[in-house]
């Protein structure tokens, strides 16, 4: 447990958020009634989020010349980085939100400093937004804050005390919303922002973001209510508009009276010169023009929610030019790797190491492979939720796009191998799903630290063996360790063995396992390829 928080811990706040909303980011969609039924809410939220962590994870992977940054500057960067990336109403007021909680957390990370970033939060919140409604992620803000400062103890309880208000607050948003009440849920920008404050409590507690973290606030549809979601009526504004606005904070408030006129659902957020500006409007061009008088609008989006709607369910013939009909893209570290999908046709997007790709590098590579039809291979399951994101986009703009949630390169791998660009692409997902889904995967890894996993308490240096992600073996050598995986494995069945060799890896490891998988069954079939991934000094999948 932390008693103050520091700039490693917003770290790590960032990343479990980004994680609790990637896990809620369909439920949060489902949710969305309000202000608009549009069905966006969990992906406007964990765009918003995406980008902070990015912000912050840029600091510490390029510091410059301090060898760390302090929490003054992480909590701008996260604040930063989400106001840039917001996206939708729900994603600009938690932008603000974030901008409050740094403005004091940039004071110090003390448990009175959490409870005065938890009302400045609040109080920034509502000052965005022109008309704030009860009911909303607003409501659960102020009541989270409120019963933070009442909250006695040190930094853990205050946080745990917020993020428990939140999601009793969120509870009683139908009572608050009627439009909430009538479709039997809760408020989709305050789920997401009770997601925000469990993974707050979460980082003071000490947990890291790649561990198995629960999501907290998991409260979900009201209860015994059935979710009757109506498209948004005749009355309403036709377009979204929403944009980034280089500005002097004198210009703000001529341009908040001209938007406010234009539509409604306005929320303006940031400072210092630079504002997300998000309204409704019907004259979307006036919208912009009013962001032109008041400075330098860019990345500027305008959606037609019936468009919008429209392409949610089926992708429309816009007359747009022909694309290849179907694309494989492979997600994959490390050279070799890449080379072999590419043998198998796909098209590849290289992953760092350690640096998974975000939602925004998938949508990229979907647009830039060009196919009406794309089958995404992720091959980690970390990518589920950013994959999730770029598929809804993508989804809007006329693909058709099916995750294959494969959860490493073997797997991917096997569906490359039975993929046929000439079937349906129905019958071709299913194909490759079943060849994935029939190859059990593994991998070596080596030990950084003590820790504790499904096998007991491993060691710095001790060699891991994780069979379908989970650590199983636990050893001192990787070719014993493989042997123990590669036997466990075959223990189940299997007809053909694949050997990734990792970069560094000896070819040794791979020949003595072969030679041992053909002396303990015969029948069994055996390939070896050089990856080249630094994430592990060996790959195995069994099919």
């Amino acid at each position: 447990m932390l008693h103050t928080l520091d700039a490693p811990a917003v770290r790590s706040w960032c990343q479990l958020a980004l994680r609790a909303l990637g896990q809620a980011r369909e439920e949060i969609d489902a949710l969305n009634v309000y202000p608009v039924p549009d069905g966006d809410t969990g992906t406007n939220l964990y765009l918003t989020v995406e980008s902070a962590a990015a912000e912050v994870e840029s600091r510490f992977t390029d510091p410059g010349p301090e060898p760390a940054p302090g929490l003054a500057e992480t909590a701008r960067a996260m604040a930063r980085g989400a106001l840039v990336g917001a996206r939708g109403n729900s994603g600009v007021i938690l932008a603000q939100w974030l901008r409050g909680t740094a403005e004091k957390l940039a004071e110090g990370g003390g448990a009175d400093q959490l409870r005065a970033a938890l009302q400045r939060a609040s109080d920034a919140a509502y000052q965005a937004v022109a008309e704030p409604v009860e009911g909303t992620l607003l409501t659960v803000a102020r009541v989270a804050a409120r019963e933070a400062a009442r909250a006695g103890g040190g930094l853990g309880q205050v946080a745990e005390a917020a993020y428990r208000a939140a999601r009793d607050a969120l509870r009683h948003t139908p009572e608050q919303l009627p439009v909430l009440a009538e479709n039997g849920v809760v408020d989709a920008g305050g789920r997401g922002l009770v997601a925000v404050l469990g993974a707050l409590a979460d980082a003071v507690a000490g947990h890291q973001p790649m561990g198995p973290v629960a999501l907290r606030g998991d409260v979900g549809l009201a209860e015994s209510c059935e979710l009757h979601v109506r498209p948004p009526g005749p009355g309403h504004p036709a377009f979204e508009v929403i944009y980034l606005l280089d500005a002097p904070d004198e210009a703000l408030p001529a341009l908040r009276t001209r938007l406010g006129e234009l539509g409604d659902s306005l929320v303006v957020g940031g400072g210092d010169g630079l504002w997300n500006v998000h309204v409704h409007v019907d004259d979307a061009g006036a919208a912009v023009e009013a962001g032109v008088e008041a400075g330098r609008p860019h990345q500027i989006r305008i959606t037609h929610f019936a468009e919008a709607a429209a392409r949610s369910g089926a992708a429309t013939d816009r007359g747009e030019p022909e694309r290849p009909a179907r694309a494989v893209l492979s997600v994959v570290s490390g050279e070799g790797l890449a080379e072999l999908c590419e043998q198998a046709g796909a098209v590849v997007l290289h992953a760092e190491p350690g640096r998974p790709p975000a939602s925004a590098e998938l949508t990229a590579a979907v647009r830039r492979a060009a196919a009406r039809e794309v089958v995404l291979l992720l091959n980690d399951p970390e990518l589920r939720a950013a994959a999730g994101a770029a598929a809804d986009q993508l989804r809007e703009e006329g693909v058709r796009i099916a995750v294959l949630p494969t959860r490493s390169p073997v797997q991917g791998l096997a569906a490359l191998a039975v993929h046929e660009a000439g079937r349906r692409f129905d019958e071709d997902v299913v194909a490759m799903t079943s060849a994935a889904g029939a190859t059990r995967y593994a991998e070596l890894a080596v030990a950084e630290g003590e820790s504790w996993t499904m096998a007991g308490v491993c060691q710095a240096g001790d060699v891991l063996g994780l069979i379908d992600g989970d650590v199983a073996v636990i050893g001192t050598g990787l070719a014993g360790v493989g042997r123990s995986v590669l036997d466990r494995m075959l223990g189940g069945g299997g007809e053909l063995v694949t050997l990734i060799l990792g970069e560094g890896a000896p070819e040794s490891l791979a020949e003595g396992l072969v030679a041992h998988a053909r002396q303990s069954q015969p029948e069994v079939d055996a390939v070896v390829f050089h990856g080249g991934q630094e994430s592990a000094p060996l790959l195995i999948g069994v099919e």
